[in-house]
């Protein structure tokens, strides 16, 4: 599985509006978003993306992440999100953890103190953590941080059933 990292920072009139930006920017807009947890799936391949490219799927699809952000509309605070793995390095099953804060160190260390603590949770040993962490500073406009894992996106539609003549239906549903 292929597991890309992005983020972005959005500054809007409202903080639902600057959260908008940031999901534009992270190049996850126009979906619905699923929190999942914080489990990586044997073989999987995280990368951060440079420039994030847009996930597969339509307008309104399922987009499966694990998510941090940060939003403030006071002026002057700082806003930062970050993610951050560990994986084995035969099995490339791993870990994933999410924070947010109001300063880049505090997100880093809760990365690295919450991956190491889950790591010692499952009594395994895994790989140094790697992290993506997104921030900036709310100056005029709401902020918002985000940092966003993208796994994978489904449709709405599902594949067609068997079609059953509506009597038929009816009984089996009796």
């Amino acid at each position: 599985m292929n597991i890309q990292l992005s983020g972005g920072l959005g500054i809007g009139p409202t903080e639902l509006s600057a959260f908008d930006q940031a999901l534009v920017h992270a190049g996850v807009a126009n979906f619905n978003l699923i929190y999942l947890s914080s489990v990586l799936p044997p073989n999987s391949k995280v990368s951060i993306a440079d420039k994030p490219e847009k996930p597969e799927g339509e307008w309104g699809d399922r987009l499966y992440v694990v998510m941090a952000q940060k939003r403030t509309s006071q002026r002057n605070q700082e806003v930062w999100a970050g993610i951050g793995w560990i994986q084995d390095p035969k099995t490339k099953a791993g870990l994933l953890v999410e924070h947010e804060g109001h300063s880049e160190a505090e997100v880093r260390a809760d990365i690295r103190h919450s991956l190491m603590a889950l790591a010692a949770n499952r009594g395994i040993e895994m790989s140094a953590p790697r992290m993506h962490v997104v921030g900036g500073k709310c100056t005029d406009l709401p902020t918002c941080a985000l940092a966003v894992a993208v796994f994978e996106s489904t449709s709405w539609r599902t594949a067609k059933k068997d079609k059953l003549p509506a009597f038929k239906l009816a009984r089996a549903a009796r």
